[in-house]
Parts: C-alpha cells; sequence; structure tokens
C-alpha cells in the first residue's frame, strides 16, 4: 500500500511539473500526462523495478484500473451537464445525426479499407478482425477532449456540439461494435446469433439509460436533505462512485448476457440531475475543482499502461497505420457530410471530424473483447498502437482545431492546471 500511495503522488506530482512544460512548447496539459505515465511506465523509470519509482509493469498499472474507472464516471457525469433541454432544442437533432453518421461512416470505410487489405493479402488479417477493427474505429475517447475544453476555456457552437456527440459515440459505437464482433464470430463460427448480434447490445443500452436517469433523480432527491456546500458535494461523489460500481456490475437473464456502459450510465446520470436541480451549477464548479486530481492520474495512469512492445512488430505497425489514416479520413469526412447535411456552421463542418480523433479507454476495452477472434491479438495490438498515436497527437490537434474556430482564446498568462466547470455559462 506504501509503495501504490508513493507511485500516486509521484505521478501527480511529475505530471503538474511536465505541464508547465508542456505550456512552454504550446502544448496541452492531457499530453503532458501522457507522457508522464510513459516516462513513470513499466518502459521508463518502472523497467529499473523500485517499487514505488514509478509503475514497474503493466499488471501494477492495471491493479489501479479502479482510479480509472472513477475517473472516467466523473468525466461523463460532466458531459451530461451538456445534455441540457435548451441545448438539446438548439443542437440536439444535429449532435445525434453527426454522431451517428460520422460513426456509422467511419466504420464502413475502415472495413472497405481493411477487408481490401486481406483481398490483397490474406495473411496479414481475417475478414472478421477487419470488420472488428472497422467497428472499434467508431470510438471516440470523451476523457481527453473534455481536458482540452476545460484547460483552454473552450467556448462556442463547435465545442458545444462536440461534447454532445463525443457522449453519443458511446452509444452509437457499442451497438456497432455488438453487431459487427456477432458478426465477426458467426463467421469463425459458421452461426449468426441474434443474441449477440441485437438483443444484449440494445438492452445494455436501455438499462443504461434506465439506470442513469434512476439515478439522476435519486440523486436530486438526497441533496435536499443537505443545505451545506461540502455535504451536497459529498453526495454528488458519492452518487457518481455508486453509479460507476453498479455499471460495472454484469448478469444474465436466461440466456442473455447483461450488463451497463459506465460512461452512458454515469453521462445520463448527469443529464438527468443538472435539467432538474436548480443548483447543479454551483455543484458541478464545486466537483470539477475536487476531481482534478483524479484526471490528472486518470491520463498518467493511461500513459503507463500503453504498450511499447507492439512497436516491435513490423507487421502490426503496417496494418497500424492503415487503420489509423483510414479511422482519420472517416471521422474527418462523415463529421463534415453529416454536418453540412445538417445545415451547421462552416467552422463546425471543417473542424469537428479533427477534433473526433483521440480514442483511448472505450476502444480498448472494445480491443479486449476481440482478442477471442482467432487472430484477435493482431486486432488488440493494432488499437494499442492507433490509441499510443491518437492520445499522443489527438489533444493537440483538437486543441488546434478549436483555436482555428475560433472558440479557444490563448492568454499567454493562464495556467494549464485550471479547469474551470463547463455549465452553460461556461460552455
Amino acid at each position: 500500500m506504501e509503495y501504490i500511495l508513493i507511485s500516486m503522488s509521484l505521478a501527480l506530482f511529475v505530471g503538474l511539473m511536465m505541464s508547465r512544460v508542456a505550456k512552454k512548447v504550446h502544448l496541452p496539459a492531457v499530453t503532458a500526462y501522457l507522457i508522464t505515465g510513459l516516462l513513470l511506465g513499466p518502459f521508463g523509470l518502472g523497467r529499473l523495478g523500485i517499487n514505488g519509482l514509478g509503475f514497474v509493469s503493466l499488471e501494477n498499472v492495471e491493479n489501479l484500473s479502479v482510479i480509472s474507472n472513477m475517473a472516467l464516471g466523473f468525466i461523463a457525469f460532466t458531459i451530461g451537464n451538456e445534455f441540457r433541454v435548451h441545448d438539446l432544442r438548439a443542437m440536439g437533432k444535429q449532435a445525434v445525426t453527426v454522431g451517428i453518421v460520422q460513426a456509422v461512416f467511419t466504420t464502413l470505410l475502415v472495413d472497405v479499407v481493411l477487408v481490401g487489405l486481406h483481398f490483397i493479402n490474406p495473411s496479414l488479417i481475417s475478414v472478421s478482425s477487419a470488420i472488428t477493427l472497422g467497428a472499434i474505429a467508431a470510438a471516440t475517447a470523451p476523457a481527453a477532449t473534455l481536458m482540452v475544453v476545460r484547460q483552454y476555456k473552450a467556448d462556442g457552437p463547435l465545442t458545444r456540439l462536440l461534447l454532445m456527440v463525443v457522449a453519443i459515440d458511446d452509444a452509437v459505437g457499442l451497438v456497432v461494435f455488438s453487431v459487427s464482433f456477432g458478426i465477426a464470430t458467426a463467421l469463425e463460427s459458421g452461426v449468426i446469433s441474434v443474441l449477440t448480434v441485437a438483443v444484449e447490445p440494445l438492452l445494455e443500452i436501455v438499462f443504461s439509460i434506465l439506470l442513469g436517469t434512476v439515478a439522476g433523480f435519486v440523486l436530486n432527491w438526497s441533496e435536499q436533505y443537505f443545505h451545506s456546500r461540502g455535504n451536497r458535494m459529498s453526495m454528488t461523489v458519492a452518487f457518481v462512485m455508486l453509479t460507476v460500481g453498479i455499471s460495472m456490475v454484469e448478469f444474465d437473464i436466461g440466456p442473455v448476457h447483461c450488463g451497463f456502459s459506465l460512461l452512458l450510465v454515469c453521462m445520463m446520470t448527469g443529464t438527468v440531475f443538472c435539467n432538474i436541480c436548480p443548483t447543479s451549477d454551483e455543484l458541478m464548479d464545486r466537483l470539477d475543482r475536487w476531481t482534478t486530481p483524479l484526471s490528472i492520474l486518470f491520463f498518467v495512469l493511461s500513459g503507463a499502461e500503453l504498450d511499447l512492445n507492439i512497436l516491435r512488430n513490423p507487421m502490426v505497425l503496417m496494418i497500424g497505420i492503415v487503420f489509423i489514416i483510414a479511422r482519420s479520413l472517416g471521422k474527418i469526412s462523415g463529421a463534415a457530410i453529416s454536418s453540412t447535411a445538417t445545415g451547421c456552421s462552416k467552422p463546425i463542418r471543417k473542424y469537428l471530424g479533427i477534433t473526433l480523433l483521440p480514442q483511448a479507454g472505450v476502444a480498448l476495452g472494445m480491443a479486449q473483447t476481440a482478442a477471442q477472434l482467432s487472430d484477435g491479438q493482431i486486432v488488440r495490438n493494432v488499437v494499442l498502437f492507433a490509441v499510443l498515436v491518437y492520445e499522443l497527437v489527438g489533444p493537440t490537434l483538437t486543441k488546434l482545431a478549436l483555436t482555428a474556430a475560433g472558440e479557444i482564446h490563448l492568454d499567454p498568462t493562464e495556467d494549464p492546471n485550471q479547469m474551470p466547470t463547463l455549465s452553460p455559462k461556461n460552455s
């Protein structure tokens, strides 16, 4: 336990110091935290094998997954704050359309490219793995996007639409992956299961929305019994942690395996709570300040768990480069097409796709499931390589895109670690 505490304190300290360096070279703080994770991880200081001085193994990092899950829960809860009724009336149709179209378009494009690669050289990748990677390509990481928005206080139509789209991406990506993985499994086994292709993913979404809705109402009811700001914030923290814990529970209803989406549950909790609680703005502001160290630890741990061994495999690198190019084209083109069709402004049509490139935890979770395929390790390693690239480059691209759209106004005196709330007043 003492070594875990020392490692976590070192991660926070080094991460904060690295953010000062990042500010000097005009990089987002999230990039600094990810690089800190690499430096302290099993391929950096952790290689020395000294407990407390970094993370000595990938298993050592995975043992702290509860921190990552908690951070994702708070991130999703904060994003739920963006789904206020007045914002949904103004941009809801655009967000849903763009969220669905760009995800499906990206999947189809990556499918075509990777299946084509299979026909050119069948030994590189199987058809089942190709369509599974296509589904994983749809996923976008909300955490890195939210961190950049917070750090630079991004404000404007593109920012608001972006936060809605990355939230919708979780539900869309879940359905697309479940269907594609069901088809991939059927191709290998010769048996198509309606349960895994259609029933289970739809139930997961429905159960997640119901759980999040109930949690949001109960949280608002519980808050009414407290008037102290500290107590109300503590109740909010407790409820987010509770929803994270419940969302990790899996169960069976007859032959159907059921579970919840952590991001979708916590996002729905935040959406319901922020729409019915009159003091939600103030509570979100206090909550964001409380969770800042947790967010830093999340990104440092994300950097530490990136497996650099994959860089030794030329085949993984080649497929990974093809995957990254195809996915990037899919996100940028899909966002441009869908935003044009829904009448979005020129800055949104031009820059939204670039801000959707970051990819992390959700994609890694999908890749872990895809490892069940006959050549599933190829899928996992390609996704690991893509995440390595996207996590290090994606935040900077998001910053540049939001700046070019005129929604980030850089202040040379601004503290990169100051994380204001994402309430409508600020966003």
